[in-house]
């Protein structure tokens, strides 16, 4: 396997295990729910690296599916690299632009993704994958990141989506991107991806019953229907071949009766109107004569002018159900329309924001349920966009993540999110007028959870966030703050420990409290694990520890993993 080589290295490989952990400090004001949690829909304002290391406590291998649309480095988008990792070199490219000019932008550019890809493959499930859109400026150097972060075995495919036609008078027309797909576990998935759910779906299904209720005859009806599909093409993707409509609906002709790779079965097939029997697939028919005869019967099969053309299957747009192609047709300019109808008031909100119906269309292969989908470079919000109404349109659970560093969170992140879950009254779709319902809690990022701070009383967290620090740093589990009980210092539980922590974020109370045989007496009923306990100090004796199955932990300083 080819090794990835650049620049800064050598420095950012393990950059991801010195980033700190952050408080994560709720936002009442700019939330939509008066139920503000971390289990809840999120929206967080802040540097990417540091949020998704503030995520891992509550998080950790719990997202289904991660995508991504981070900078393309096309020498344009004028993006700073501002990790401050411990080395000159790196110190000498602190808060500059990255611009063409640039002859390190490359390296710049996988310093600041090495880190944060770890990151995500660390809160990606078992079952998990993740979708990284980019171009060709550094789809070779992608690749191989991941490649080594995840394992080339653990590749899934390369998605193309044509999203434009180049006009320009250039050697090579660039009419497309990519969107990378990486599994945690290539073994833990699906063996087939399959999605009955689109956008364009749905409109082939409403407009062929809206036609039929105002259309009794066969041509007038068709008629009416090729004006719209005429009028509606650029948004149907790879549905715009449902060209044609009867009783039924919208349909289109399936190739599908063909036998594929070996030999099928033979027989007449008769064209109704010249009575000669219809030419035959090169390898036979898929279904013996009984089924061909009972689709007859139900008027599911389509024939040519003539007995010169091959036989079709006729297929309903309701009964779609597509793979996911290595190869999308969707106009790239469907993301500003998804904007222009959310933010009427703004002639241009956000540069190249992705289609709602691209994003969507990825999760709908892969989640479903209460499933966590997880965007650290948030954008304009079509993540949390595509999962609402994802969730509409199947009765899903879903739950959305987003991290957006810049000022723009709360303006136009998270006011896309809030105006997409109560409706925009004057937007000509139905979803984004009506409004998907929902909520979601805003986290801003707070200070660092440091045991030098600790030590000096400086930035003291609260109890909850010092206990999900803890608990996580000594288990590696996914902290519940709703299990944790202050009176009592229960804060969890693995499979073979309880975990306890005395503490109050007051230096004085630090400088005063331990454990106490009164605290020893005072702690839950004995169920049989291991407990470890932390706090300030100690003042029970070893033999009073043995008897209550207690390994003591002095606060701040031995924080470690223990075996689950």
């Amino acid at each position: 396997m080819p090794t990835l080589h650049f620049k800064g290295k050598t420095f950012v490989q393990n950059h991801h295990l010195a980033v700190k952990y952050h408080q994560l400090v709720a936002k009442k004001k700019l939330s939509l729910t008066d139920n503000i949690s971390l289990h809840d829909n999120l929206i967080i304002q802040g540097d990417n690296l540091k949020a998704l290391k503030s995520l891992l406590p509550t998080y950790s291998s719990r997202i289904k599916c991660i995508y991504i649309d981070p900078p393309y480095n096309t020498g344009e988008e004028g993006w700073i690299y501002n990790d401050n990792v411990n080395s000159p070199m790196l110190k000498e490219w602190l808060g500059k632009v990255v611009d063409k000019e640039d002859l390190t932008r490359h390296d710049k550019w996988l310093c600041m993704m090495m880190p944060r890809v770890k990151l995500l493959r660390e809160l990606l499930s078992e079952s998990g994958v993740i979708f990284i859109s980019c171009d060709d400026n550094e789809l070779y150097h992608l690749r191989n990141l991941l490649d080594e972060v995840f394992s080339e075995s653990n590749w899934i495919g390369t998605i193309i989506w044509r999203n434009v036609t180049d006009n320009n008078p250039t050697n090579i027309a660039i009419e497309h991107e990519y969107v990378i797909c990486y599994a945690k576990n290539k073994t833990a998935l699906e063996p087939v991806w399959k999605s009955k759910v689109t956008d364009a779906k749905e409109q082939l299904i409403k407009i062929g019953k809206e036609l039929n209720k105002k259309f009794k005859g066969q041509e007038e009806l068709q008629n009416e229907y090729t004006k719209w599909f005429r009028e509606n093409k650029l948004f149907l993707g790879q549905l715009d071949r449902y060209k044609y409509i009867d009783k039924g609906g919208v349909y289109t002709g399936s190739q599908s009766v063909h036998n594929p790779g070996r030999e099928g079965y033979r027989y007449d097939v008769i064209h109704p109107i010249t009575k000669k029997p219809c030419k035959e697939p090169l390898m036979g028919y898929r279904f013996p004569e009984t089924t061909m005869k009972e689709l007859l019967e139900d008027g599911k099969i389509l024939f040519g002018d003539d007995e010169t053309k091959i036989i079709e299957l006729k297929v309903y747009a309701e009964e779609y159900e597509d793979k996911l192609a290595s190869v999308i047709q969707l106009d790239g300019r469907l993301g500003s329309y998804d904007l222009k109808e959310i933010f009427p008031e703004n002639k241009k909100t956000f540069d190249n924001p992705k289609p709602v119906q691209l994003v969507k269309q990825l999760f709908s292969y892969l989640t479903s349920g209460d499933d966590i989908i997880l965007d650290s470079f948030a954008g304009s919000g079509t993540t949390a966009h595509a999962t609402l109404e994802l969730n509409n349109e199947d009765g899903g659970m879903r739950k959305f993540i987003l991290v957006e560093q810049e000022d723009y969170a709360d303006s136009i992140t998270a006011e896309r999110v809030r105006r997409v879950i109560k409706g925009v009254k004057t937007a000509k779709s139905e979803s984004i007028k009506k409004g998907t319902g929902g909520t979601f809690s805003y986290f801003e990022l707070g200070p660092t959870i440091e045991m030098e701070s600790i030590l000096q009383g400086k930035n003291l967290p609260s109890y909850e966030e010092f206990a999900r620090y803890i608990f996580y740093t000594a288990t590696g589990e996914e902290f519940n703050e709703k299990k944790i009980n202050e009176k009592t210092g229960f804060i969890g539980e693995t499979k073979n420990y309880e975990l306890y922590m005395f503490y109050k974020p007051d230096v004085e109370w630090l400088k005063r409290n331990a454990l106490t045989l009164d605290g020893v007496k005072a702690m839950p009923k004995f169920k049989g694990k291991q407990r470890l306990v932390f706090a300030p100090a100690k003042y029970v004796d070893d033999y009073t520890c043995m008897e209550n199955r207690i390994d003591f932990c002095q606060l701040p300083y031995e924080i470690y993993k223990i075996q689950k």
